[in-house]
């Protein structure tokens, strides 16, 4: 096919920008005007052209987009314009900003400019610093010709990193950019308003019902110890950290703490509004993406923004401020997410799939056998903890198993544990959960042998050498340039070297984990080393079973290991059975790996999330 690269300049000022609103209120916006579009095809000279909106679509027309790859850097942009503004698709997406975050990671840098610079394939203008408010009439003939090389310049460079990265790049990767921008720009799903209105009151109301229930007054607030005890009541561990001026453990409750300002994100909205009032933030974060929700229901349907390659593991996470990846189980959200009319949003998930890929990765033979008979092994865990026959486990039990199962395969140590099930709402004294890690791991050595491995892997590394991990022929141990993955991706640790930590008295290994322009070092060891390799595993798993279930139906969403997708109303039990299909398919690179899922229909994403095994249904 054709390849078309493209680029789009449009008018932004101090008040309205890409970086003071989301993609889709940007380009939606009343302010919105292209100020001109630059085009290349089969790596040509790039062509520019500036005009009126409607000049501006009869000019894109004479482009084949129905035959064609478009590629830009940072295609959900370039693309939702293309769609939206100018109503083209083409037959084909590449996004080098994306193919960039997979190959690189945070190592080079995202910018067009930083990867021209690492790639010595050209430098990136700066004409677009002079464009700040400035309307299309508002250029001179002069000014608008320097603009147009600028954007042409731009094609150039992004025809030139598309050859770059474009090598050995996967052509299941590239479906997974193009799958993962289309959910964007090309949406589908509407958003119920009155729904979401209620909520936002609901949630508003409740946030002062709270704060006056708990009767904490401004001077109880700001008071560690009591603010810790309101928490501790609400199954939540107060984050702690080591003072710079005393060098003892305090309490994280500063505007600055990573740890304390993530319960924001808590999934119970009672520790959100706590933790809001504590900070001083007006709203939390219910209150801000429920809004935004509404804003965006008054602007069209919804497009679902992710981002390909989120994490250094490969999996997906939430963007453009709306960040659907981390709703609540059970939100009200949900509910206002409608298929449109004719349609059911189908949600299939691939069941326990990182502890399936553990257990097939260790060679945890039992284990794995017992997940392919679709036996019940959070009850046989519980089984084993408590010292009773499976037939007899209660309903807390299996769920301390099902914790223990899901959560203790990375090496996860006894305080953890208690914590961890202090915020599920339990509690276990510190023996009983020495007990619990104890039972796990002797049930399953190989696994704790494959933390052992895993260990030797990060030295190898650290030292530039290679090894063996794991089942054989997965996976590839290449010294510093990390661990080759079955995609052909590599899970890199950058820097990679042993450090001394003075608080434990201890060397431990770390690697340069960037963040914009810091650098944050961050521990590797056995254990995260397998975790790593694991959602790596599963996340390539959930990205086959994707590009299955897209060559039929609309894919609408995915989050962790769900794939949500469009059916037609009257043909749902086809697409339970179609998905079925898809996400039982063992991938070729996997075989012994037991996998299952669990799917839910219905007219909203609340409904269709209500998981029911398959053969609830009768489809077999």
């Amino acid at each position: 096919m054709n390849l078309i690269s493209i680029d789009f300049e449009t008018f932004y000022s101090k008040d309205y920008s890409l970086s003071k609103t989301t993609t889709e209120e940007y380009i939606r916006n009343s302010q919105f005007e292209i100020i001109g579009v630059a085009v290349s095809v089969n790596g040509d000279a790039p062509q520019w052209f500036s005009g009126t909106r409607e000049e501006t679509r009869v000019w894109l027309r004479q482009f084949d987009w129905e035959h064609s790859m478009a590629v830009a850097h940072n295609a959900v942009f370039d693309m939702a314009i293309l769609n939206w503004i100018c109503g083209m698709k083409p037959l084909a997406i590449a996004d080098t900003l994306s193919m960039a975050r997979a190959i690189h990671g945070t190592e080079v840098g995202g910018s067009l400019a930083s990867l021209a610079l690492h790639y010595k394939i050209g430098v990136k203008g700066t004409e677009v610093l002079q464009a700040l408010g400035k309307r299309r009439s508002d250029f001179s003939p002069a000014e608008l010709a320097a603009y147009g090389s600028y954007c042409c310049n731009d094609v150039a460079l992004t025809v030139k990193l598309f050859e770059e990265l474009g090598d050995g790049f996967s052509r299941a990767e590239m479906k997974l950019i193009d799958l993962t921008v289309r959910m964007f720009t090309e949406p589908k799903l509407t958003l119920h308003m009155l729904d979401l209105i209620d909520h936002l009151s609901t949630v508003k109301l409740a946030k002062e019902k709270l704060l006056e229930r708990v009767g904490i007054t401004r001077e109880e607030l700001m008071s560690n110890p009591k603010f810790a005890e309101v928490l501790r009541k609400h199954w939540v561990t107060p984050p702690t950290k080591i003072s710079l001026r005393t060098n003892k453990e305090t309490y994280a409750f500063a505007k600055s703490d990573e740890g304390f300002k993530a319960l924001l994100n808590h999934h119970d909205s009672d520790v959100q509004a706590l933790v809001a009032a504590r900070l001083g933030v007006k709203s939390t974060l219910e209150e801000t993406r429920t809004q935004r929700f509404i804003d965006v229901s008054g602007r069209g349907l919804m497009p679902v923004p992710l981002r390909y390659y989120a994490a250094h593991t490969g999996r997906w996470g939430g963007d453009d401020k709306l960040n659907l990846h981390n709703l609540p189980r059970i939100s009200p959200l949900k509910k206002a997410i409608l298929a449109p009319d004719g349609y059911v949003l189908i949600d299939a998930d691939s069941s326990q799939i990182e502890a399936r890929t553990l257990a097939w990765m260790a060679g945890q033979d039992d284990l794995v056998t017992a997940f392919a008979n679709g036996e019940d092994v959070y009850t046989i865990m519980a089984g084993k903890i408590f010292d009773i026959p499976p037939s007899i486990v209660d309903t807390n039990q299996r769920f301390i198993g099902k914790v223990t199962v899901l959560g203790c395969g990375y090496g996860m140590g006894a305080d953890k544990f208690r914590a961890m099930l202090l915020s599920y709402g339990r509690s276990v004294k510190p023996h009983q959960a020495e007990h619990i890690i104890d039972v796990y791991r002797r049930a399953y050595p190989k696994i704790t042998a494959l933390w052992e491995s895993a260990r030797e892997a990060v030295s190898a590394m650290a030292a530039g050498n290679t090894c063996d991990l794991g089942k054989a022929g997965v996976l590839v141990v290449h010294g510093t340039k990390g661990i080759e993955l079955p995609n052909g991706m590599f899970l890199k640790y950058p820097n990679l070297r042993k450090v001394l930590n003075e608080t434990a008295n201890k060397y431990e290994y770390v690697y340069d984990n960037k963040r914009g322009k810091s650098v944050t070092l961050t521990r590797i060891y056995g254990g995260k080393l397998v975790e790593n390799i694991c959602q790596a595993l599963a996340r390539i798993v959930i990205g086959e079973q994707l590009i299955q279930v897209a060559a039929k139906y609309p894919v609408v969403l995915t989050v962790h290991d769900s794939i949500a997708f469009l059916a037609p109303a009257d043909d749902w039990e086809e697409g339970l059975k179609s998905a079925s299909a898809c996400m039982r398919t063992t991938p070729a690179w996997a075989k012994g790996l037991p996998l299952t899922c669990e799917v839910g229909y219905g007219a909203s994403y609340d409904a269709a999330g209500k998981k029911k095994s398959i053969e609830v249904w009768g489809l077999h």
